[in-house]
This record gives C-alpha cells, sequence and structure tokens, in this order.
C-alpha cells in the first residue's frame, strides 16, 4: 500500500514537472499586438458573425413580444436600444476571448499571416462561400454516415457469417 502511494506520489510530480511549462506558457499573457493580430484573424475569418448570428435573433425575439402585448410596445423598443449598445460589448468580450485562443494556439506573425489571407480576394470569397458549404458538408456528412453505418454492418456479417456466427 505504502509502494502505490508512493508510486503514485512519484506520478503526481513527474506530471506536475512536465505540465510547469505548459502551465508558466498560459500564465503569460500574449502581447497587445499579439491580441490584436487574434482579434483580426477573428473578424476578418467571418467568425464574429456567429455571435451576430445568436445575439440578433434574441434582441428581435424581445421586440416581437409586442405583438402579443402591444401597450408595451413604444416601452419595449426603448428597452431594446437601451441593450443593443450592451449586447454588442458582450459580442466585443467573445471576440476577444476568440483573440486570447487564437493567440495561444498561433504566433503574431502566423496571426499576421492568416489575417492577410483573409483580407485577399479570395480569403473574402472563402469567408462569404464558407456558410452554404459547410451546410453541404453537413447534409453530405449525413449521408455518407448513414452508408458507412449499412457497409460496417453488412461487412461484419459476412465476417461473422464466415466464422460461423448470425448478427442481426
Amino acid at each position: 500500500m505504502i509502494r502505490n502511494a508512493s508510486r503514485l506520489a512519484a506520478t503526481s510530480v513527474a506530471l506536475f514537472m512536465l505540465a510547469s511549462p505548459a502551465f508558466a506558457q498560459q500564465a503569460q499573457q500574449p502581447s497587445a499586438s499579439h491580441l490584436a493580430a487574434g482579434r483580426d484573424v477573428a473578424i476578418s475569418s467571418g467568425m464574429t458573425g456567429a455571435f451576430d448570428a445568436m445575439t440578433g435573433p434574441l434582441l428581435n425575439q424581445l421586440q416581437q413580444m409586442n405583438v402579443t402585448r402591444p401597450e408595451i410596445r413604444q416601452d419595449l423598443e426603448q428597452v431594446v436600444a437601451i441593450l443593443r449598445p450592451e449586447v454588442d460589448q458582450k459580442k466585443q468580450e467573445m471576440i476577444d476571448s476568440t483573440a486570447r485562443i487564437f493567440t495561444t494556439r498561433m504566433t503574431e506573425a502566423e496571426l499576421k499571416e492568416v489575417a492577410a489571407f483573409y483580407k485577399s480576394p479570395v480569403g473574402q470569397k472563402y469567408v462569404l462561400i464558407q456558410p452554404g458549404v459547410l451546410d453541404d458538408v453537413v447534409r453530405d456528412l449525413s449521408i455518407w454516415s448513414q452508408r458507412t453505418s449499412e457497409f460496417i454492418m453488412d461487412r461484419a456479417r459476412q465476417e461473422m457469417s464466415k466464422r460461423g456466427h448470425q448478427l442481426n
């Protein structure tokens, strides 16, 4: 029992020592220019459009309450007008968070190179067509997944049959 506890302690120390550079690296704050490059990539890549796609409908849904309660229409419109800048600030927080995430995975020079791509004509086209491409990929993935599942089961049945087993 003591031997197991010693092994556990030794393993814990070893893991801590191996992980220490990672913790030190995470604790290190990126420079302002590195963060700016990460922010540039987040925005120019179109990634932040997803934030708009989430917050816009929420505000619109709030504003649609006036359909069921017309007596609050004017007050509700004023509240939504007050909330829009606050919601935009929340969106900016998410953009900043995304920028920090990028800085943990890419150097400032790499981020600047990526941002330059997204600002180029072909990069802008990529951002423009990406939602449609993703829709098509998801559709095709669903079909492929079903076909692959059927293939696997058919082949497994064949192979198991050769071994004298029947799969249902």
